[in-house]
């Protein structure tokens, strides 16, 4: 009887730690989720200049926030936890720039030249850690 009664309850045990690790996973899932949103409504999507400076915005914020290191040139630096980069190819030349290009010489000028402009985002990766992204492609597809 005392066996049985043992083994009950080593079960109850397992079972709420199973359920508990559950319940732990799950939370932190949809944290990561609501987090990669932000960005993931965009993807595979055409979208105008004003989008994509908003994009820019919100990942200089996220970076400035979690006190994300930069180069000497002002790139931000893969911490493969919580940086977001992003890249951004231009019809215009056919060049790749990054997003500190535009942030720094104003997401308003960007906003006032490329407002009516298409564009697309490609690409997003994400951290292997953590889950969330690391980097998004965006392609300018009109002139």
């Amino acid at each position: 009887m005392k066996k049985i009664v043992v083994f009950l309850i080593m079960i109850i045990i397992i079972v709420a730690i199973a359920f508990f690790m559950y319940f732990d996973y799950k939370v932190k899932k949809d944290k990561i989720d609501e987090k990669n949103s932000e960005f993931e409504t965009y993807l595979g999507k055409e979208i105008y200049g004003v989008d994509v400076a908003t994009i820019i915005n919100k990942a200089t914020y996220k970076n400035k926030k979690n006190n994300v290191e930069q180069d000497k040139k002002g790139k931000y630096i893969d911490n493969s936890n919580n940086s977001i980069n992003i890249d951004i190819k231009m019809l215009d030349d056919g060049k790749t720039y990054n997003m500190e290009r535009f942030y720094k010489n104003g997401t308003m000028e960007f906003v006032e030249y490329y407002r009516d402009i298409k564009f697309k985002v490609m690409n997003i990766e994400y951290h292997k850690e953590t889950g969330l992204i690391k980097y998004i492609f965006i392609e300018q597809i009109t002139k």
